[in-house]
């Protein structure tokens, strides 16, 4: 029954976005939220995170994304927890129409440029601003990802590289 239901499920998934076009153009409107995976600095963790970009050519979007990523280090009885929030302004540059032959993909990549707030706290409840090499600060980044639209306005979006975390996927929106 299960099989029959996942085999359903799918069908439906890949019917419903052949009729979808992904292909970005100029006045597009994309708003990504989802969940970031893997910490910054190379620690480990999980946050929260958003970008919304609009497209000012048929290749080019520019925006802005909030990123929220949080992680222990430590060990057992002595964990030190670590907080990272980045604000930064973003673009992307789509090569959808330089090759796929899928309308419902589309592949981007691009930089990011903003300020991150570094905080932390010790095992002893001491907390503050970390003023080593996690510090605040001004916070350059690049990323590339790929949106799948399953319906024309809905889909969902994964992103790589070093930006808030390595690895950032969740539901997108365009409009």
């Amino acid at each position: 029954m299960k099989k029959i239901i996942s085999s359903l499920l799918f069908s439906v998934l890949i019917l419903s976005g052949a009729a979808v076009s992904a292909q970005f153009e100029k006045g597009d409107k994309l708003l990504n939220a989802g969940i970031n995976l893997g910490g910054t600095y190379g620690g480990g963790g999980v946050g929260l995170g958003a970008s919304f970009e609009a497209g000012v050519h048929d290749f080019i979007s520019v925006g802005g994304q909030a990123d929220f990523v949080s992680w222990n280090y430590g060990w057992i009885g002595s964990d030190f927890r670590y907080n990272f929030f980045t604000v930064a302004a973003r673009g992307s540059y789509h090569f959808g129409k330089h090759f796929l032959t899928m309308d419902n993909l589309d592949l981007y990549a691009g930089p990011s440029l903003g300020y991150r707030i570094s905080k932390y706290k010790t095992p002893g409840g001491w907390s503050g601003i970390y003023s080593d090499s996690y510090g605040s600060g001004v916070f350059f980044g690049a990323f590339a990802g790929a949106r799948y639209y399953f319906k024309p306005a809905m889909g969902v979006f994964a992103e790589v590289g070093y930006n808030a975390s390595p690895l950032k996927a969740g539901i997108t929106f365009k409009f």
